[in-house]
């Protein structure tokens, strides 16, 4: 976690909130005293209807194809 003074916050904002979208927790200083916290926000979950409703949109698999496919990059010999 790395500390960022108000002053840093004031003149680099977009770079020290770019931080934090990347996942890093900041915390805001005043006189050397964390007075605030920036972190990420976490999407919410999605609900299990929303995980099938995106299933229905997903290509058909193949697994014997996919397997060809996996076998033929981890061992390429003929």
């Amino acid at each position: 976690m790395a500390d960022v003074s108000i002053r840093d916050l004031r003149n680099r904002g977009g770079e020290i909130v770019d931080r934090a979208r990347r996942g890093e927790a900041i915390t805001i200083t005043r006189s050397g005293k964390p007075v605030a916290r920036l972190e990420p926000v976490r999407p919410a979950p999605l609900s299990a209807a929303a995980l099938l409703e995106r299933r229905r949109h997903l290509p058909a698999l193949d697994p014997d194809a996919l397997r060809a496919d996996v076998d033929a990059i981890l061992d390429p010999r003929p």
